[in-house]
C-alpha cells in the first residue's frame, strides 16, 4: 500500500520527480498534444508554411470556428495541436509579446526570441504547486531578416528548431514521411505541397478544402492564409481532392 501511495504522489503531483526522474503530468500533457488533429510546418527556401487538419467532428459546426492556424505578429504564424484553450492562452500571450516587444524596441521580435519567450512560460507550469502544464504543442514559424525558421514548443517548455515536423495525431508516421520527402531549398509552391502531401497521409490521401488549413509566411507578403478556393485548386492538382462520395462515407462513419 504505501508504495502505491507514493507512486499516486508522483502522479499527482507536478513538482515531485518519480524516482526514475519523470514528471508524470507532463507526459500526460504530451498524450494529449497526441490526440489533437495534425498540424504540419514546412521551410521553404524563402518562406516557412503551416498547414494543419480542420476536419469538423459533425457537419453541423461551423468549419470556420476551428481554430489551428493563428496570427501572432505580421511575420510570425502559429499551428496547434492538443487542447484548443490552452493554445488560444499561449497565442495571445505569444501575441503580447510580440506587441511589446514593438513598442520597446521599435521592431519585429525573432522568432527564436518569441519561441523561448512562449517556452520559458510554458516551463513556469511544470514546477508550481496547484498548476497543470499546457496539454498542448506549437509550431511557430516566421521570417527573421529574411531567413525562414522554424520552431516547435513541448509540454515540458523545451524548443525546437526544425526543416519540417509535424505534431499531433500520427505524429511519427507523419515525421517519416517528411524525413523522406523533404528537399532543402524548397519554393513555396512546393512547400505547400508537400504541407498537404503530408496531412493526406493520415486522411486515406485525400483531403477536403475545408477541412484543412495553410498558411504561408514570407518576408514580402508576411502571414497569409490561403482561401478554401485556393486549397481546392492545389488540391485538384496534386490529385488530393476528396469527391463528395467520400465526404459523405465519413460523415456516415
Amino acid at each position: 500500500m504505501q508504495g502505491q501511495s507514493q507512486q499516486q504522489a508522483y502522479d499527482r503531483g507536478i513538482t515531485i520527480f518519480s524516482p526514475d526522474g519523470r514528471l508524470y503530468q507532463v507526459e500526460y500533457a504530451r498524450e494529449a498534444v497526441k490526440r489533437g488533429t495534425a498540424s504540419v510546418g514546412v521551410r521553404g527556401e524563402d518562406a516557412v508554411v503551416l498547414a494543419a487538419d480542420k476536419r469538423a467532428r459533425s457537419s453541423l459546426m461551423e468549419p470556420a470556428s476551428i481554430e489551428k492556424l493563428h496570427k501572432a505578429d505580421d511575420h510570425v504564424g502559429v499551428a496547434s495541436a492538443g487542447h484548443v484553450a490552452d493554445a488560444r492562452q499561449l497565442i495571445d500571450f505569444a501575441r503580447r509579446q510580440a506587441q511589446v516587444n514593438r513598442l520597446r524596441y521599435g521592431e519585429a521580435i525573432g522568432i527564436e526570441t518569441l519561441t523561448k519567450t512562449i517556452t520559458d512560460h510554458i516551463q513556469q507550469y511544470t514546477q508550481v504547486g496547484g498548476a497543470r502544464p499546457f496539454g498542448v504543442a506549437l509550431i511557430v514559424g516566421g521570417v527573421d531578416d529574411g531567413e525562414p525558421r522554424l520552431f516547435e514548443t513541448d509540454p515540458s517548455g523545451t524548443p525546437y528548431e526544425w526543416q519540417a515536423l509535424s505534431i499531433g495525431s500520427n505524429r511519427s508516421d507523419l515525421r517519416d514521411y517528411l524525413e523522406a520527402e523533404y528537399e532543402a531549398g524548397l519554393s513555396t509552391d512546393e512547400a505547400v505541397g508537400l504541407a498537404l502531401d503530408t496531412l493526406a497521409q493520415s486522411n486515406d490521401g485525400e483531403l477536403a478544402p475545408d477541412g484543412v488549413g495553410v498558411a504561408t509566411i514570407t518576408a514580402e507578403d508576411g502571414y497569409t492564409e490561403r482561401s478554401a478556393e485556393e486549397l481546392e485548386s492545389i488540391l485538384d492538382d496534386r490529385d488530393l481532392l476528396a469527391t463528395d462520395e467520400d465526404e459523405e462515407e465519413s460523415d456516415d462513419e
